[in-house]
């Protein structure tokens, strides 16, 4: 029999090395250091007898054999993830892990409780939530359910409108304070940024802040108004409510899986119960 040249594990490295266009962005992909993968790359184009990548001070640029293998990768990543995905789909009993994504102010707001009543009704699930303002790719099972704000979630996941999250001015209930709080730029909240421009609020806004709760603190600590989620501020004994909900600034709340997922009992489970709670 033949030896084989190419590996399974070879394809991930020139994939990493691809995508990454060096050795230590590689590395950091594969959880290996610069020098490991320098070898790995080397012995694998050793075994081939042909250039995969060509060095420069730019980085590492794939050669046309490095690209196919490159391609390759990518179809075997996608093809692997996607049999996991349905192996994990026939998984028909209430245990296992589930791995959830949502933001701050929803786990601190809202979801908090109601994960915990999941957890006491079913104590052989394990819930392990990763609490981030980015969208998880749920195709590459960064998380199995996102609770997530959005206009417009992802196409290719599955879910349902759950609610439609109002969001309010609020000022500090003993200041009539007429300055305002407002979203620094790496909160990148466009929406709110309008219609602060649109309504004066800009020219009078001393104070900004790249987290909701930071603006919420501000608001409670009588640095001025802030436009803030209805269901974080109210229950806030501080802060007062100024007017109605603002309509545009409304925002639907998706609880979102993958395809593949769905028909898993525990995720189907969670789903329902998060749904009926929230």
């Amino acid at each position: 029999m033949n030896e084989q040249l190419l590996h399974w594990d070879d394809l991930r490295v020139v994939q990493a090395i691809a995508e990454a266009g060096s050795l230590s962005g590689a590395g950091r992909r594969l959880g290996a250091s610069h020098a490991t993968v320098f070898r790995r790359l080397n012995a694998i184009e050793r075994r081939l007898g042909v250039a995969l990548f060509e060095r420069s001070r730019r980085g590492y640029a794939p050669t046309a054999a490095g690209e196919d293998l490159a391609t390759v990768a990518g179809r075997v990543e996608a093809e692997v993830l996607g049999a996991e995905r349905r192996v994990v789909g026939r998984d028909l009993s209430l245990s296992g892990t589930i791995r959830v994504t949502t933001t701050d102010t929803l786990l601190m707001g809202l979801l908090s409780p109601i994960f915990a009543d999941f957890q006491h009704a079913h104590s052989e699930i394990v819930l392990e939530v990763a609490v981030s303002n980015q969208l998880f790719n749920l195709s590459q099972r960064d998380a199995d359910v996102a609770v997530r704000p959005s206009s417009s979630p992802p196409e290719h996941l599955v879910g349902r409108r759950v609610g439609s999250i109002a969001q309010a001015v609020y000022g500090r209930v003993d200041s009539d304070s007429e300055a305002w709080i407002g979203p620094d730029r790496h909160l990148g909240y466009a929406a709110l940024d309008a219609w602060m421009a649109e309504n004066g609020a800009n020219a009078r806004c001393r104070y900004r802040v790249d987290t909701m709760f930071g603006m919420l603190a501000a608001a409670r600590d009588g640095l001025g108004r802030a436009v803030l989620p209805c269901y974080l501020a109210d229950a806030e004994p501080a802060l007062n409510r100024i007017g109605e909900p603002i309509p545009e600034l409304a925002t639907d709340l998706w609880l979102l899986t993958h395809p593949d997922l769905r028909r898993v009992a525990r995720i189907r489970a969670f789903m329902a119960f998060v749904s009926e709670a929230l």
